[in-house]
């Protein structure tokens, strides 16, 4: 079971220095992906191990989390991967963070919280002022990939991010895998438990134009 932390708290509004790229990773020319709501960081490391040639960055929501992948990156002398614990929100919305979407070439929001109830549909992580900010700095051509198992949150997010004029579908079989962010297509712990339960992923992928 997942903990649930409303991301509209107050206890967010205060955002630590994010450090620079080149404080984050031993090479900061790498191309930047980041994971949105990356949970423990699974996935991500699964990642950085297995593809070298990109940096990838992970925002979460509960510091616990945070606080452990951290650990595990210094461990493990992980020279391409970098944990944030806050509102993704807030953060990228903050003058000072610009650089983190400017340098962006992917964005990965990967089985988020649903939120089912309707009076929650606003702690959402996909809200049109959040894709606006994303569409006023991002890069031409940057990627924007969404993947849940609920129909419901599948069609919101969708509605939302091509409501922006910057924003246009791709399909999956036109994208190359192997330049991408995820070439060896590493599975997310959510994704290996949906398929092995044989449930419906519902994906799309959109390109910033």
């Amino acid at each position: 079971m997942r903990q649930h932390v409303n991301p509209l708290s107050n206890n967010f509004n205060q955002i630590e220095r994010i450090p620079s790229l080149i404080e984050m990773f031993g090479d900061a020319t790498l191309n930047l992906h980041l994971d949105i709501g990356c949970a423990a960081g699974e996935f991500l490391f699964d990642l950085a191990l297995v593809n070298t040639s990109w940096n990838y960055l992970g925002i979460e929501i509960r510091e616990k989390l945070v606080k452990n992948a951290k650990i595990k990156v210094l461990e493990k002398e992980i020279k391409n991967l970098y944990f944030i614990f806050g509102n993704a929100n807030n953060i990228l919305n903050d003058s000072q963070n610009k650089f983190i979407i400017q340098n962006l070439k992917s964005i990965s929001f990967n089985f988020p919280d649903p939120w089912f109830k309707k009076r929650h549909y606003k702690r959402r992580i996909v809200q049109s002022e959040f894709i606006n900010v994303l569409s006023n700095s991002l890069q031409i051509g940057t990627l924007i990939f969404i993947k849940t198992d609920v129909k419901d949150l599948f069609d919101y997010m969708d509605c939302i991010i091509t409501s922006n004029s910057y924003f246009k579908t791709i399909d999956k079989k036109d994208l190359n895998y192997s330049v991408s962010f995820n070439p060896n297509k590493v599975k997310t712990n959510r994704e290996k438990y949906v398929i092995d339960n044989q449930l419906d992923i519902f994906e799309r992928i959109y390109i910033k134009i």
